[in-house]
């Protein structure tokens, strides 16, 4: 991810396809522009300011982990936060999107919608019963060579054709 958020028109990009997985839910567009856009980590904070600025959304909140706490750097009162989109770059075992969640729900808020760019296979598909939308998905395999890439995704295809046939 730091790679693709290296230039602004890829994070521009990538965001934006992000926010149109939201615009098309009656749950999002019908509270446009009141909602909130909360980023889990340093991250996805850019991210958050696409999905933002795409959506025309009036708040962007990110947190930070502070004693071994996730929390919100910016000062926050019960009753502060619109409606919640929570957005990441990526994900693999949701500890920071769940934990910000968590965050969100004890000031009170409504969370609307969970996102990232890309996620891996085994991470979770929802997060207090929220569905999780993602662009891409990635193999939670990693690989030394294309090659054991290559002969892995062949294998799972043979799997995969001999289990329906």
């Amino acid at each position: 991810m730091p790679l693709a958020f290296r230039y602004y028109d890829n994070a521009r990009i990538l965001s934006v396809a992000l926010s149109r997985m939201f615009r098309v839910e009656k749950s999002v567009s019908s509270r446009l522009p009141e909602i909130s856009v909360i980023s889990p980590s340093p991250g996805g904070i850019m991210v958050a300011f696409g999905v933002r600025e795409a959506l025309g959304a009036h708040q962007i909140y990110w947190t930070e982990m502070e004693d071994n706490k996730r929390q919100f750097r910016q000062f926050i009162g019960q009753g502060d936060v619109y409606p919640a989109i929570i957005v990441d770059d990526i994900i693999r075992s949701g500890r920071a999107m769940r934990e910000t969640v968590a965050l969100v729900k004890e000031l009170g808020a409504e969370i609307i919608g969970c996102g990232t760019i890309a996620k891996f296979e085994d991470a979770p598909s929802d997060f207090d019963g929220i569905p999780l939308k993602s662009l891409l998905t990635f193999d939670v395999n990693f690989y030394d060579t294309e090659e054991e890439w290559s002969h892995s995704r062949s294998a799972s295809a043979a799997e995969e054709l001999r289990v329906r046939f």
